[in-house]
């Protein structure tokens, strides 16, 4: 691209995210422009349209496409027990809530089509603590699958065996996990948190699409949402940073587990 059509292409694409905030209440003023341009593009050669504003025509005249790129903006890779060296990181933190707590209060924010919370369930049930987990995305598409929690052999390849004998049937999570799943509608750049405070809050690999600005106001969101003593697990690859940092302890650099102060 020329330097005389990137100022136009901007602007472009400056009215495109305006338009789709608008008219979807989907926050995109907070992901990274390099990660909105890339996903909207995807959508773009699969509609044959080469420029922002012609695929703005798209989205007035094809409203199925508006779902089609929200699932392309909220897209992630999940499974039961992901990085399973994480969970079992975990295990010990929730082991001691649940001595000091009678009942577990969870959120799994950004939670996709529903393998973390599910996974989070397993945990409790492992555990022997009653509890609830609030199971968050702005995806709507991925908050049915949740609701549906019917999986795929592939969801399964990294859950220990033993686990998904004991909890799951035929792709499903049996009764007692699946009725510590409450799954809401939720979008953590726009909304509060559902109900804090938290004993554990679980948001992995969905603060590194946002800009430093808005993954700073989510730490804040985060903190403030922890009961004293909680337990916040972020993605192996993102840091807390900003004031938020100051409040809470670093417990396990390599599997990114802080803790809030009693």
């Amino acid at each position: 691209m020329t330097k005389g059509g990137a100022a136009p292409q901007e602007r472009a694409f400056a009215a495109l995210t305006e338009k789709i905030s608008r008219e979807r209440g989907v926050s995109c003023g907070s992901y990274k422009d390099k990660c909105l341009k890339r996903r909207i593009a995807v959508r773009m050669r699969a509609r044959g349209v080469h420029t922002y504003e012609d695929y703005a025509k798209v989205l007035d005249q094809d409203a199925h496409e508006y779902q089609e790129l929200l699932d392309a903006l909220t897209i992630n890779v999940t499974k039961f027990f992901r990085n399973v060296e994480t969970w079992n990181a975990l295990r010990p933190y929730l082991d001691a809530l649940a001595r000091a707590r009678p009942r577990l209060r969870v959120w799994s924010a950004g939670c996709s089509s529903g393998e973390e919370p599910y996974t989070i369930a397993v945990l409790l049930a492992e555990v022997g603590v009653p509890g609830v987990i609030d199971a968050t995305d702005v995806d709507r598409l991925s908050l049915e699958r949740t609701r549906q929690a019917r999986y795929p052999e592939t969801a399964f390849s990294e859950m220990p065996v033993t686990l998904k004998r004991r909890y799951f049937r035929d792709g499903q999570p049996l009764e007692p996990v699946r009725a510590l799943v409450r799954v809401r509608a939720h979008d953590v750049t726009r909304e509060p948190p559902p109900e804090p405070p938290y004993d554990l809050i679980v948001c992995r690999n969905v603060v590194i699409y946002f800009e430093r600005q808005a993954q700073e106001r989510l730490f804040q969101v985060f903190v403030d949402a922890l009961a004293p003593g909680g337990v916040l697990l972020l993605g192996k690859v993102e840091t807390l940073f900003g004031p938020a940092r100051e409040r809470l302890k670093l417990a396990d650099p390599r599997e990114r587990i802080y803790t809030k102060p009693a």
